[in-house]
């Protein structure tokens, strides 16, 4: 079936012009860019796949995978799937909100629905918090779903089969380091003697 070519043209430039809401708020009106070895748009399912060392960003959102499936509902929302090649993982990092940390993580699977702002993870699910370059907290799964707005995520294991331990939910979870307080109480008096009762008159 013959392409639309000004159909493909006006849907590309819809999914890429269409604001939603992540962790970072300058994000919100920054444009979807998108890059591949190969792309192909199916217009009337409002479908389009891009395939080949895949890489999307919009502002501090980064997305790498094989392959990724772009649908737009008629309300202008959008909804990626994204794929990992055989042996390898879908990555996704994020800065968070007026720190210098950013969320990231991993999963074989990577579903993206702009409308609910939910990242979801699938299969050998990784989901780290770094601050500046360090990792603070890693959470390993079989399933995770990361709200980017709130901040929120769940995280499931995989029970195992008859002789197979399966997956289980692990986490690492650094302490925070307590902020230095800026008015510090001050310091306390040293008690002298009084000289009344340390010279007693006769």
């Amino acid at each position: 079936m013959k392409l639309n070519l000004i159909s493909v043209l006006w849907t590309l430039a819809a999914l890429m012009a269409a604001p939603c809401v992540l962790a970072e708020k300058a994000d919100r009106n920054k444009p979807m860019n998108i890059e591949a070895d190969a792309l192909r748009h199916d217009d009337p399912q409002k479908l389009t796949t891009f395939t080949g060392n895949v890489m999307m960003s919009k502002g501090s959102l980064v997305l790498r995978a094989a392959r990724m499936e772009v649908r737009q509902d008629s309300q202008g929302h959008q909804n990626a799937k994204l794929w990992a090649a055989t042996g390898e993982r879908v990555f996704f990092r994020q800065k968070r909100e007026g720190l210098d940390e950013y969320t990231e993580g991993e999963g074989e699977i990577v579903e993206y629905n702009s409308q609910a702002d939910t990242m979801t993870l699938n299969t050998r699910a990784e989901l780290r918090l770094l601050r500046g370059s360090v990792v603070a907290d890693r959470i390993q799964g079989h399933l995770i779903v990361f709200n980017n707005t709130s901040e929120v995520f769940t995280v499931d294991g995989k029970p195992g089969a008859t002789g197979n331990a399966g997956q289980r939910v692990k986490a690492t979870i650094s302490p925070r380091a307590k902020p230095l307080d800026a008015n510090p109480p001050a310091a306390t008096p040293a008690l002298k003697s009084s000289p009344s009762l340390s010279n007693p008159k006769p």
